[in-house]
């Protein structure tokens, strides 16, 4: 069923995608992400030594910072940390640094809908840029149920307020973007089947759900494509400057 979106998009259209990394000299990896008129950016200052209060000494400890564009962090804004926390700490190697700290910091510069996705992606590819080692990248989209019942990707801030329910989800980096077809498989499955992070807001029935799914998976596709390129440009601009 063909959608009639307000910018034009097809309901499984994506905005224009832009990302930038060492921005910042002063961190030890950045990044900015943008999606239509959300942007965001994020910077990683460490490892550092010594973990916070309550963490495991023997592994490394993430620390999320979430900074709006305006005002003081909110309960929103805390949760949005501890989904990023609880996401980077997934894709991470925790084992390789031990008894240390890296912080993330998210620094909001417009909010114009999938704001958390838009800073998960940032966040990614800040990582990679400070070299903090990592199992494999990963790709965060929102889908929406609008309250007609159709799914759609990627929605405005005005959408997001339109619709009954919508769903955060993070994705591994699609292995076929970077290695041969089933050459990497997690406990027998192949490994872009999988699912990092998940978060609902709103009522949203198991058949939404797992339509939503299957919409963001094949969106995830895209959005691996896009990281892979960016790293390419990345590293042929570096070689260049060398």
């Amino acid at each position: 069923m063909d959608v009639d979106r307000e910018d034009g998009r097809t309901q499984n259209q994506l905005r224009p995608l832009a990302c930038s990394r060492n921005i910042l000299h002063r961190a030890h990896g950045s990044a900015s992400w943008s999606q239509g008129d959300t942007k965001v950016l994020a910077a990683v200052y460490g490892p550092k030594a010594g973990t916070k209060k309550n963490e495991n000494p023997e592994k490394a400890c993430i620390e999320v910072i979430w900074k709006p564009k305006t005002g003081q962090i909110g309960k929103l804004e805390k949760e949005y940390e501890m989904i990023l926390k609880r996401t980077l700490q997934s894709i991470c190697i925790l084992t390789v640094n031990p008894n240390t700290t890296t912080s993330i910091i998210i620094q909001v510069f417009n909010d114009d809908g999938a704001l958390l996705p838009s800073a998960i992606n940032a966040a990614c590819m800040a990582l990679v840029d400070a070299g903090i080692p990592m199992k494999h990248l990963s790709v965060a989209i929102c889908c929406c149920v609008a309250k007609s019942g159709y799914v759609i990707l990627d929605p405005t801030k005005l959408e997001e307020q339109k619709t009954k329910a919508f769903a955060y989800l993070v994705f591994p980096n699609a292995v076929h973007s970077v290695l041969p077809e089933g050459s990497l498989r997690v406990q027998g499955e192949p490994m872009e089947r999988g699912i990092i992070t998940s978060v609902t807001h709103g009522r949203m029935s198991v058949d939404d759900y797992f339509y939503c799914l299957e919409r963001g998976r094949a969106a995830s596709v895209k959005l691996s494509d896009f990281l892979r390129r960016s790293l390419q440009q990345h590293s042929t601009d570096s070689s260049k400057a060398g």
